[in-house]
């Protein structure tokens, strides 16, 4: 059985992420699942031991049921927050997560089925990038990042913590 990297000591909660960003046909794929109201990015805990780009190409698998080759590395981003949600409420969360432009594949057919760790259904959502303001999709940055061009890799900082 595999760990991942993190841990939550007293009311801290930490984790470090590799997630994707796929775009196929002007569309980002994002996912939602059962228990909260908006999209995130496919992704999830690098395991112990495990190298980032590993963990990347691992979650892509599980959560859509394709296979993606990364692209390159896009952005490093560092994110607080409180947590208020169905599985993070009441925590100060930190958050480093390394975002990997994945390689498109020609496709939009995916083979999901995926669950969370906490067991609620996720669903895989390919959203068109030109009608991303209409959306609620974390992380916040995505939405400004996808509307413009880059080239190498970026370092965000978001911290949406209430003082």
């Amino acid at each position: 059985m595999a760990f991942d990297c993190g841990f939550t000591k007293e009311d801290n909660w930490f984790r470090y992420r590799a997630a994707a960003i796929i775009i196929e046909d002007g569309c980002i794929l994002v996912v939602g699942n059962d228990k909260e109201n908006y999209f995130y990015s496919v992704g999830g805990g690098v395991h112990m031991n495990e190298k980032a780009e590993d963990a990347v190409i691992r979650e892509v698998l599980e959560e859509t049921g394709a296979r993606y080759q990364i692209d390159r590395l896009a952005i490093i981003h560092e994110n607080f927050w409180n947590g208020n949600g169905a599985y993070d409420k009441g925590l100060h969360c930190h958050e480093i997560a390394l975002y990997y432009l994945m390689k498109p594949r020609g496709t939009k057919e995916l083979n999901s089925n995926s669950l969370t760790h906490f067991n609620d259904r996720e669903t895989m959502h390919w959203i068109p990038i030109k009608e991303i303001d209409n959306y609620t999709i974390y992380p916040t940055f995505l939405k400004d990042y996808l509307l413009s061009n880059h080239t190498g890799i970026e370092h965000i900082i978001t911290d949406e913590r209430v003082k």
